[in-house]
């Protein structure tokens, strides 16, 4: 019995040991082709694979600064958070959750919407965190793009949102479900107003968001390889007993099938939007 309770002894610290230590985390393996590639050079180059061009996700804020002129722009309604409308409790309170999203994302609920200089155009952009509750979007992240159309409306500068998002916030109930009527109505002042609204989705893209404010863009674009449709594959499978064409619901099909404009790789979109607002707004 000695056998299984043998303690080994403990390491010596050392400059090997050292090494180890320092060396953690510094690589990453590719999702897409296998590769071990050095994070450095994955995060310099937006997070994208150096070896195959695979795009990891993305978070909010990163997205902001490399879109905005030198990673400058202003914050709009950043203090606004849900009051749990519905007094919702899961696994946890709905309240306990927003309170532990907030204190890891640095963020109060799903989405940041900023204004500043695009190529020297002032434009509003709206970027979602799918790290806070998946990107959901609930009457916080209704109203704040709400906003952001109301101060495009005021500036006559143009919108951009990034979609990264599971679709309507189920612990906000049927508020949730009213934002994609809310935006959809706002999105059409725009409209009416001749303001280009560009729409970019990123890997997921699901769900009330992709029903409502993510396919209605004056210019609907997407990055490569990223999901976006309403309800996922297996519930479609599951739903029509039939088997889904290989990469349905990816980009790429979706671009084959005229459900988007464009699809743009991450570290070309900046020039690709400037572009297309030119166009829009001569």
């Amino acid at each position: 019995m000695a056998w299984f309770t043998r303690q080994k002894p403990p390491i010596e610290p050392s400059d090997d040991n050292e090494k180890n230590i320092r060396t953690e985390g510094l690589w990453q393996k590719c999702d897409a082709c296998g590769q071990i590639i050095w994070r450095k050079a994955v995060e310099d180059n937006l997070n994208v694979c150096t070896k195959c061009g695979h795009h990891f996700r993305m978070g909010a804020r990163e997205r902001l600064k490399f879109l905005f002129d030198d990673a400058v722009f202003t914050e709009h309604d950043s203090g606004m958070r849900s009051t749990d409308p519905l007094n919702f409790v899961d696994s946890k309170t709905y309240i306990q959750r927003l309170s532990d999203m907030a204190e890891s994302t640095d963020m109060r609920d799903a989405v940041i919407c900023a204004t500043g200089l695009m190529n020297s155009r002032s434009v509003e952009i709206c970027a979602l965190e799918l790290k806070f509750i998946g990107g959901s979007m609930g009457a916080v992240v209704g109203e704040k793009i709400a906003r952001s159309i109301e101060r495009c409306l005021m500036h006559k500068t143009p919108l951009i949102v990034i979609s990264a998002s599971g679709g309507a916030r189920m612990q906000e109930g049927a508020i949730s479900l009213m934002q994609l009527a809310k935006l959809s109505a706002a999105l059409m002042q725009l409209d009416e107003a001749g303001l280009p609204y560009i729409s970019v989705m990123t890997d997921p893209t699901t769900g009330g968001v992709t029903a409502s404010f993510a396919m209605l863009g004056d210019l609907n674009i997407a990055e490569p390889g990223a999901l976006i449709g309403f309800a996922g594959p297996r519930v479609i499978e599951q739903t029509i007993r039939q088997k889904l064409p290989d990469g349905f619901q990816k980009s790429e099909f979706l671009l084959q099938h005229g459900f988007l404009d464009a699809i743009v790789k991450r570290p070309d979109l900046k020039n690709y939007i400037s572009n297309a607002l030119n166009f829009f707004l001569v």
